[in-house]
């Protein structure tokens, strides 16, 4: 199913790109999947939901997906991504694949890890 919807992507952006001609450039936003493991409604998953979403608005607005995983409702996505702690960020796409813990508040710290900052 994954394979199918990478092959329409691509036909998209050939497609995307012969109407453009050669003239013309095409620039495509970068693409940003995040997951956030929480436990609940702890006040560290409360924080981390809070502070996560304003990052994603305020740098990332229109160029992400955010999806927000309670382990206590889908044990089996945890064990899958191996969390061993919450919360938790993954960064799916772009790569390379990245994790960081706790309440997302050290702002710069994520930007860097998400490379949107230079280190």
């Amino acid at each position: 199913m994954k394979a199918a919807k990478v092959e329409n992507n691509k036909k998209s952006e050939t497609a995307m790109k012969e109407e453009a001609g050669p003239a013309k450039s095409i620039t495509v936003k970068a693409e940003y999947v995040l997951r956030l493991y929480v436990a609940g409604t702890t006040p560290n998953s409360v924080r981390a939901i809070e502070n996560i979403k304003h990052i994603c608005e305020e740098y990332l607005k229109g160029r992400y997906d955010l999806e927000v995983v309670d382990i206590y409702q889908q044990p089996v996505l945890a064990k899958g991504d191996q969390i061993i702690a919450v919360p938790t960020l993954i960064k799916k796409l772009p790569l390379p694949l990245r994790k960081f813990i706790g309440d997302m508040s050290t702002t710069e710290r994520i930007l860097v890890g998400l490379d949107l900052r230079p280190k």
